[in-house]
């Protein structure tokens, strides 16, 4: 975007050297233009990254708190909780939640996945994640869950899940 304008440069504009360096810059130290190291190009490699760092502490229908710190391999550039695994850790604890109220002969669809990002929760801190249903119908089910700091019970991340099931024919 052109300074101050709120508009996007018009094609085959020149980008100045300075913006050009500086984006460079930032994409090289944050690791972007670096090789993928081999062992996280395995099948499932992330759901298995974030299944071993989430420890259940309570479970109930309808309800499921985990527990995990924010290890490097979690955080962000800035050494927070990296948005992509909030992400992924609310899909994960949602299924685990609607799967403690939706029958097993029913699939479950993931139909909307949305986060706020309140607060950034660094590198070695403890979360509290906590999935609860909202609603659970014959063919919908919404799970909300919170993140929040074990230490001082800070809101920093809510996610709300919305998961679509149908039966599974029997042939």
């Amino acid at each position: 975007m052109e300074k101050g304008s709120g508009r996007a440069p018009e094609e085959g504009t020149e980008i100045p050297d300075s913006l050009y360096s500086r984006t460079l810059l930032l994409f090289h130290q944050g690791g972007i233009s670096a090789n993928i190291p081999t062992i996280s190009q395995g099948k499932d490699f992330y759901s298995i990254l974030f299944r071993s760092i989430l420890k259940v502490q309570h479970l109930d229908p309808g309800r499921l708190i985990c527990l995990f710190s924010v290890i490097p391999a979690v955080a962000n550039y800035y050494g927070g909780l990296h948005g992509g695994a909030i992400a992924a850790i609310v899909e994960l604890v949602s299924i685990a939640c609607a799967r403690t109220v939706v029958d097993e002969d029913k699939e479950l669809f993931l139909g909307e996945l949305s986060m706020s990002y309140l607060s950034a929760a660094p590198t070695n801190a403890e979360v509290t994640v906590d999935a609860s249903v909202v609603r659970s119908g014959r063919n919908v089910t919404v799970i909300a869950v919170e993140f929040k700091m074990k230490k001082t019970g800070k809101l920093a991340y809510t996610g709300r899940a919305t998961f679509y099931s149908t039966p599974i024919a029997k042939l």
